[in-house]
């Protein structure tokens, strides 16, 4: 397992053991004053205690909110002196914006005691807010981008809701090039990764491929209760993926010939790079041949020869792939602020094919859908901007690259998450009555796109990424 993911596991190990230590603390006091008080008065306690915990606790947050994120950034390519003055940010100098760059604004936030049950935010033009986490009282990072006009003419006013501004902020302005105009290939350890992290580039972009890595046939519970056998139902899960990544990206208007599903198996691919001769088969389909994935692909690849779900294969499919279509820009996950373990190894198989090959890109780009330290990250509603996310290792270097989305893109991405199968079926029970909760107790909105997590997570104005490379 890679360290990125590793740290990951241990975070979780760690909450949750910490969970079961306070679980067990709060049974003692109960049966203590069940004994001392009134029997019924721990039932009651215990109810209060439960809804407590789903409405303010239930966060996968491993780290406290009055901990500082330590960004270092890579060479922002202008800092100019900026102040606030009763919420309105003023630059201190002129300044050439086009309105592409990404604008990065760092300054410390101090939540109010509401803000420890409500999620505060930082309420910017136009309606939009970026939120934070409950209780925060440390340095954060605004993402301004989009807000260019506001700002040069002097109309970009800052309201803390249940927070408040301190401190002097600072403004970074990284300017970019427009990379929609260029060949793109996002690379999608699974069908909806592209869409997730994406779809506002690729949609908008001139030559789009999109090549997604495995089935992510496991974890069919949905379609066993449709009376399917547990490998049955991962076969069909994964043909329905399959279809999904190579169909769904036409609603961006991306030539069919420009997917690709390269087929290999959800979760495998660590022990397929552990040991690059061997046929990792899939751990619930009873398959290990690829081929019955790969049906709708537009064009052979080295592996339709024999099938064989190995990291040779794999690496030697991308090969072929970037060869084919030349890409001057590649997006794929980015290496240490993702820690699924699906989404290391399609960055690392990328990197490895790369290697000796004629065709160089110019541009890599990371993105994470996925995080260690906070797994509500992007936090907010549906529409709402992205702040930069948690990042607590300043020894890493970082560039962001940020995309505006207008509504109707909005729509559309999140029209394209709803054909995703993995994104339909209904949240479990417990999930639901948490929501449930946490909107009446939390104000906390759900989105009118879709039950599922990720259209609160995904549906946004911005989509933000990383860059890895660039010439």
């Amino acid at each position: 397992m890679s360290e990125s993911a590793s740290r990951k596991q241990a975070l979780l190990k760690r909450h949750r053991r910490n969970k079961r230590i306070s679980l067990l603390v709060g049974l003692l006091l109960l049966v203590c004053i069940g004994v001392m008080v009134a029997w019924w008065l721990p039932l009651l306690l215990a109810v209060v205690g439960w809804v407590a915990h789903e409405a303010w606790f239930a966060d996968h947050l491993f780290y406290s909110p009055s901990d500082d994120y330590q960004y270092q950034f890579e060479s922002p390519d202008e800092q100019p002196p900026v102040s606030l003055e009763n919420g309105r940010l003023v630059l201190g100098q002129a300044l050439e914006l086009s309105g592409d760059e990404t604008l990065v604004l760092a300054l410390r936030l101090k939540s109010g005691w509401l803000g420890r049950f409500i999620d505060p935010c930082i309420e910017l033009p136009g309606g939009d807010r970026q939120v934070f986490e409950r209780g925060v009282d440390g340095l954060r990072y605004l993402n301004l981008t989009g807000q260019t006009q506001a700002l040069i003419e002097g109309r970009l006013v800052l309201r803390g809701r249940f927070c408040r501004v301190l401190g002097a902020p600072v403004l970074s302005v990284f300017r970019q090039p427009d990379v929609c105009r260029q060949r793109i290939m996002v690379i999608a350890p699974h069908a909806d990764d592209a869409e997730l992290a994406a779809f506002g580039l690729y949609s908008q972009a001139t030559q789009p491929w999109i090549v997604t890595l495995t089935a992510g046939e496991i974890e069919a519970g949905h379609y066993q209760q449709m009376g399917l056998s547990k490998p049955d139902a991962a076969r069909l899960k994964g043909r329905l993926r399959a279809w999904d990544s190579i169909a769904v990206p036409r609603w961006a208007g991306v030539a069919q010939e420009n997917c690709v599903q390269l087929g290999y198996f959800c979760l495998q691919l660590a022990a397929m790079k552990a040991e690059p001769d061997r046929a990792v088969a899939s751990r619930e389909a009873d398959l290990s041949d690829i081929r019955l994935f790969r049906q709708f692909n537009p064009f052979p690849l080295p592996a339709d020869a024999d099938g064989l779900p190995t990291w040779n294969n794999l690496v030697a499919d991308l090969r072929a792939l970037l060869l084919k279509a030349r890409p001057e820009v590649i997006v794929l996950p980015h290496p240490v602020l993702d820690p699924h373990p699906d989404h290391i190894c399609a960055q690392q198989a990328v990197l490895e094919a790369l290697q000796g090959l004629a065709w160089q890109p110019d541009t890599l780009l990371g993105y994470a859908n996925h995080l260690h330290d906070n797994d509500r990250w992007p936090m907010g509603d549906s529409g709402a901007s992205v702040a930069l996310p948690p990042c607590f290792d300043p020894t890493y270097t970082l560039r962001p690259y940020c995309l505006s989305l207008s509504a109707q893109r909005q729509c559309d991405k999140a029209m394209s998450l709803g054909m995703m199968h993995d994104l339909q079926p209904r949240m479990p029970f417990k999930r639901r009555v948490r929501r449930l909760i946490q909107r009446v107790l939390a104000a906390r909105a759900v989105s009118p796109w879709g039950e599922n997590e990720f259209f609160r997570k995904a549906i946004r104005r911005h989509e933000l990424f990383w860059v890895i490379k660039h010439k």
